[in-house]
C-alpha cells in the first residue's frame, strides 16, 4: 500500500480517536445535562465517522472495492445522532424547565416545544394565508 494512503488512513483514525476522547471528556466533566449532551453527539458523528472513513479508505485501497455498508453507517450516524440529541434536549426542557423561566425567543410565536394545539393551528393558518392576525 502507498505511504500516502497509509498516512491518510492513520490521520482519519487519529482524528476519530481525538473526537471520541473529547466527547468522553465532555461527558464526564461538563456540569449539566444540556452541556454534557454536546460531547457524546460530537463523539458519535465525528469520532465514529473518522473511523469509518479511515476504514473505507483502507478497504478501498487493499481490496479495490467501495464498502457500501460503511457509507450507509456513516450517513445513518450523521442523520440520527443530532436528531437524538435534539429529542433528549426537548425532553429535558419539558421535565426541568417551565415556560415562564425560559428566555423570550425572537420569533412571534414563542417556544414551539411549548405551543398549544390552538397556537400551532393559528400559526399554520397565518402562514397559509400570509396574513398577520396579531397586528
Amino acid at each position: 500500500m502507498n505511504i500516502y494512503i497509509e498516512a491518510l488512513i492513520a490521520f482519519h483514525i487519529i482524528l476519530g480517536a481525538f473526537f471520541i476522547f473529547v466527547g468522553s471528556f465532555g461527558m464526564i466533566k461538563l456540569p449539566e445535562l444540556m452541556s454534557r449532551l454536546h460531547g457524546p453527539s460530537k463523539a458519535t458523528t465525528l469520532g465514529v465517522g473518522g473511523f469509518l472513513v479511515g476504514s473505507m479508505i483502507h478497504f478501498g485501497a487493499t481490496e479495490g472495492r467501495i464498502s457500501i455498508q460503511e457509507i450507509l453507517i456513516t450517513f445513518f450516524l450523521f442523520i440520527t445522532a443530532p436528531v437524538t440529541a435534539h429529542f433528549i434536549a426537548k425532553a429535558y426542557m419539558h421535565a426541568e424547565l417551565k415556560p415562564e423561566k425560559l428566555p423570550k425567543p425572537d420569533g412571534r410565536y414563542g417556544w414551539n416545544t411549548y405551543a398549544s394545539v390552538e397556537d400551532v393551528k393559528l400559526a399554520a393558518r397565518e402562514q397559509a394565508t400570509g396574513s398577520d392576525l396579531q397586528g
